[in-house]
């Protein structure tokens, strides 16, 4: 047995076994226990090693070369990626369950995100101005019916970075996707309708400003709006998540 497989160690029954064999393995390649161009033990080594079957081993293999840490050589075997700080930066999902975890992505959107409301009061089209304010009219339509207007939301954010005139604003959002709103991870919404309708007017009086501020193509009040939105929203949901806690401890009182 290699110095390197005396780390493995059969795996306790977890939620998901790919998922908690992909962190293992991705764990020992990034600290460098498992060296670039190191060869994976084989399957039947980590079949034994870990206690898990064939297809577990597979699934791991597989979902750490689409990260980048892996390549594969057909009748050889797997490989540490040679170059495993240039993998392709990803977020995790799974990692985005918890309003610690939010937060800290809402801290990422507002380095990017204010600095591309400016440039898009500045650079933006006529055609992208009304893709914007398309976006905020399906919002209002939204809260019209009742509805958390997730989709809109996400919607009015693309908007504003495809407005830049810079791709890589708009291809950041995308990444990120519907979770740049976290209320739909948090179901913020799911209480009743009259403080959902509160707090969604609330929202989308700050999306006015943010287009207002674009329509009349002033860069600091446009960066001022989106960074007084993002503010807003990480004490929402930090007195939200307050709120929830508070109401847990009480007897009869469950989370959603």
């Amino acid at each position: 047995m290699t110095s390197r497989e005396t780390a493995f160690r059969p795996l306790a029954p977890p939620k998901n076994l790919t998922v908690k064999l992909v962190d293992l393995l991705a764990a020992e390649i990034t600290s460098g226990k498992l060296a670039p161009g190191a060869r994976l033990p084989t399957e039947q080594a980590m079949m034994a090693s870990f206690g898990v079957s064939r297809t577990v081993i597979r699934e791991a293999v597989s979902a750490l070369r689409s990260e980048g840490l892996v390549l594969t050589r057909q009748g050889v075997g797997a490989f540490v990626a040679a170059d495993v700080k240039g993998r392709p930066f990803r977020i995790d999902p799974e990692g985005l369950k918890s309003l610690p975890d939010i937060l800290r992505i809402m801290e990422l959107r507002m380095s990017v995100e204010i600095f591309a409301a400016g440039l898009a009061a500045e650079r933006r089209t006529p055609g992208q101005l009304q893709r914007i304010a398309a976006a905020l009219g399906k919002i209002d339509a939204a809260i019209a019916r009742g509805e958390a207007a997730i989709a809109a939301d996400f919607d009015f954010h693309r908007a504003i970075a495809k407005a830049t005139g810079n791709p890589y604003f708009q291809n950041f959002l995308d990444y990120l996707g519907h979770y740049i709103t976290p209320r739909q991870t948090l179901r913020i919404g799911q209480r009743d309708s009259s403080t959902q309708a509160a707090y969604l007017r609330k929202v989308q009086g700050e999306h006015h400003a943010i287009h207002d501020a674009i329509a009349a193509g002033d860069a600091t009040a446009a960066r001022a709006a989106m960074r007084a939105h993002l503010e807003s929203s990480i004490k929402r949901y930090s007195r939200y998540e307050a709120e929830l806690g508070g109401a847990a401890k009480k007897p009869g009182r469950k989370r959603p």
